[in-house]
């Protein structure tokens, strides 16, 4: 996850408990659906704390895989966890310290949104695909697929108005198909299509779900951190009546990414 200036990731045990356990969900299936062969050279950019570079490494049997990211928290998590060949490297998504035409497909996980400039990014990692070569990543569905998210910015902007603008489904517009498909065709690339994942994500109690609002890590934990204690136990009363909780005190939800993958001509 390679975040902007206004978003903070840096701890990697943080990061996985607030969203990376569930892009490792998502990883699984956006692997699987690639449907490459084994052998072959992997590039992860925004690689963070490195759930799609270690389902790639331990799925698609490739000769390498090179996870990406400006974070030196998020690849100490990524280095700690991610099975062999995997390397990391620190490395910017719009600059990268990469040959042309040297991986066999390149991907990205969850970090788009969080780019400077997204269309460089893309660029980037068109050169150094090879011709043929695949360029693809997912996307959490911010606009309306993850209910988590929903749920949270819906219970914040009640007990605090300005909060609506922070909400990620406003603020990112690389979280729905249409700007995704540009995205791929400005870079070059062809073949190009968008798909849904949609994975569930099943919590156990409500402090499970509050928690990880309170690392820091993110949109909606940075602001969390911002509050004072009174508004921060308002908007955790709102948020806890809000969500659907069973009769054990389990909250199940689903979360939605959008994927996109094109070729090099």
């Amino acid at each position: 996850m390679d975040g902007g200036p206004a978003d903070v990731w840096a701890q990697g045990d943080a990061y996985e408990r607030y969203m990376g356990r569930w892009s490792r969900r998502v990883a699984e299936v956006f692997v699987a659906r690639l449907g490459v062969p084994a052998g072959l050279r992997w590039l992860d950019v925004g690689c963070g704390t490195g759930a799609l570079t270690a389902v790639v490494a331990a799925r698609c049997g490739p000769r390498a895989v090179v996870g990406l990211d400006r974070s030196p928290g998020f690849l100490r998590t990524a280095r700690a966890a991610a099975p062999a060949p995997a390397r990391f490297a620190i490395a910017d998504a719009s600059a990268l310290p990469v040959r042309d035409a040297s991986f066999d497909t390149v991907v990205s996980g969850l970090a788009l949104n969080f780019l400077e400039s997204p269309s460089t990014a893309v660029a980037e990692a068109a050169r150094v695909v090879r011709p043929g070569g695949l360029v693809a990543a997912y996307v959490w569905d911010y606009a309306g697929g993850m209910a988590l998210l929903s749920h949270f910015w819906t219970a914040a902007a009640a007990v605090d108005p300005a909060a609506a603008a922070l909400d990620e489904g406003r603020r990112f517009p690389l979280c729905r198909p249409g700007p995704l498909h540009a995205l791929w065709t400005g870079a070059g690339l062809a073949d190009v299509t968008v798909a849904p994942v949609e994975v569930p994500t099943v919590f156990g109690r409500f402090e499970d779900v509050w928690e990880p609002f309170l690392s820091g890590q993110g949109p909606a934990p940075g602001y969390v951190a911002r509050l004072n204690p009174a508004a921060r136990d308002r908007l955790r009363t709102r948020l806890a009546a809000a969500l659907p909780t069973g009769p054990d005190g389990s909250v199940s939800l689903t979360a939605r990414a959008w994927t996109v993958r094109g070729r090099r001509p």
